[in-house]
């Protein structure tokens, strides 16, 4: 019997989300967990050290449950991205703690409110900081998935370790020739279609 309980499956999406994020930096070394691969700067585990500081937000100041730790990366006067990387002196263990103990106090946030109760963001446009639980919980949801979505690709360019969850990775096959022939046949259609767009050009 599917689960009708709306709550429940917001929930149950979000804390899905969290344990992908998590299981990405499985089996990284301190280097590769921190290493910018894109000229954005996007790493692994400045994504969960980001998460942590925005879900210790939307779930506790928001809803008048303020989070009991300071996360100084999240003030106003932080410096840019602040909250997007781990120094040499934040450590995985640490970042990941944090998270942790972040997803604790959410979830009693969550737990403790119907869908419907009011709360508001103090970073938002005042015309739109009014917000329910139900929305708060989309928009970590949506967030959450972004950034594990990030950490997939990362985690592929990393080690070329991929998929959805250890015990269910959602690939089509695990055979390693048949990936590399599949992206060799992507790559030659892409060329033709390069090369029938340029014939195309005025």
């Amino acid at each position: 019997m599917p689960d009708l309980d709306p709550k429940a499956t917001l929930h149950r999406y979000l804390r899905r989300a969290r344990e992908v994020m998590l299981w990405k930096l499985d089996g990284v070394s301190e280097y590769d967990v921190r290493r910018p691969l894109v000229p954005t700067g996007t790493n692994l585990l400045g994504m969960v050290k980001h998460l942590a500081g925005v879900e210790a937000g939307y779930f506790g100041a928001t809803f008048g449950r303020p989070f009991g730790e300071p996360l100084p990366w999240s003030a106003a006067d932080a410096p840019l991205n602040a909250d997007m990387w781990a120094t040499a002196g934040e450590s995985r263990e640490m970042i990941v703690g944090l998270y942790r103990r972040v997803w604790a106090h959410a979830d009693a946030t969550i737990d403790a409110l119907g869908l419907e109760a009011i709360g508001h963001v103090p970073w938002w446009p005042e015309e739109r900081s009014e917000v329910t639980l139900q929305l708060i919980l989309v928009h970590m949801i949506a967030e959450t998935s972004r950034h594990a979505g990030h950490a997939d690709i990362l985690r592929e360019l990393i080690d070329g370790a991929v998929g959805m969850r250890a015990d269910a990775d959602n690939m089509a096959t695990s055979d390693a020739r048949w990936w590399e022939e599949y992206r060799e046949r992507l790559e030659r259609v892409a060329r033709e279609a390069g090369s029938s767009a340029a014939g195309r050009t005025p």
